[in-house]
């Protein structure tokens, strides 16, 4: 296949399908996510590590959502790549990565209060929380305007769409690094959590209640995150083995028009994480403490039956 003959677009209902979806998915998750900003930083008084996630995940969505009518204006007009369109999806991606970034770190940190609670006092506090924060905020804003200083987009006549077939390793990076990676960790993090507190079984009836509250909210945030985001890396990284191996111009649209209904279902995240986040935390709240206390006292008794010298 002549490469240079091959110019891949979205399909041509592809506008539409955008507008449609993310003129709900604009309203509801502003309007979500303003609620939990507002409720975290003025409702809630004392911050946590979690309260710090949650605003940075609330401000990163939120970002990502301002940016979804000019995407979807750009579709429309056919906008060039240029200036504008380099800073437009700079946010884009910026805020998305950061989305993703959050939820993987949320997901760690669950893993260390539940599995190890005692070691967890020493290392999570809301200044350590604030840090990892800030320091993925920078590290993400540089990997991506890097990217866009480095990446050749001369091929590519139209904003936030790859139109040539040239391979680009770049986007294989940002692809494995910022989301394979991330998956992994979100998956095992959360089934270690859920083997955690299944094995809690002589609580009473009310702590049971907790913690099997727990552990479906837990399931629900994992598949949550899996359904939104899965599809759309695997159609980029479906489109980059296609043009590495030089596939038909026909087969690689077919793909680019998944990527792009993908992405749609992707930015649908936005919404659900005000949605999930909320009650992560709130049945965090009631079955944390029990566990730190059970695992506390198992200590405690070891130390009892530990000889003395």
């Amino acid at each position: 296949m002549n490469q240079n003959s091959c110019s891949i677009t979205a399909y041509e209902n592809f506008p539409l399908v955008q507008l449609c979806v993310y003129i709900p998915v604009f309203i509801l998750g502003i309007f979500l996510n303003v609620l939990a900003l507002w409720v975290f930083c003025c409702k809630l008084n004392k911050w946590t590590e979690t309260k710090v996630y949650m605003v940075n995940l609330a401000v990163a969505d939120c970002l990502l959502l301002f940016t979804l009518p000019f995407k979807t204006l750009s579709n429309f007009q056919q906008m060039k790549v240029g200036r504008w369109c380099l800073v437009l999806e700079s946010g884009y991606f910026i805020n998305r990565l950061m989305s993703i970034s959050i939820i993987t770190v949320v997901a760690a940190d669950r893993y260390l209060a539940i599995k190890y609670p005692l070691k967890a006092k020493a290392l999570r506090s809301p200044l350590q929380a604030s840090f990892a924060s800030g320091f993925l905020w920078i590290v993400i804003i540089c990997v991506i305007f890097l990217t866009k200083m480095i990446e050749n987009r001369d091929q590519d006549e139209l904003c936030f769409e790859k139109t040539s077939v040239k391979p680009s390793v770049i986007s294989l990076c940002v692809i494995i690094g910022g989301f394979f990676i991330p998956l992994i960790i979100v998956i095992y993090c959360s089934i270690q959590v859920i083997a955690e507190l299944l094995k809690k079984k002589n609580e009473n009836c009310h702590e049971k209640k907790l913690i099997r509250k727990a552990v479906y909210i837990v399931t629900a945030n994992m598949a949550v995150f899996i359904i939104c985001f899965l599809p759309l890396y695997l159609g980029h990284l479906l489109r980059f083995i296609m043009d590495s191996i030089s596939s038909s111009c026909p087969a690689i649209q077919r793909v680019n028009n998944f990527v792009h209904l993908a992405s749609v279902l992707a930015n649908t995240n936005c919404c659900l994480d005000a949605i999930c986040y909320y009650f992560v935390n709130k049945e965090f709240k009631e079955a944390s403490p029990k566990l730190v206390r059970s695992k506390s006292e198992s200590i405690e008794d070891a130390k009892i039956q530990l000889p003395t010298h």
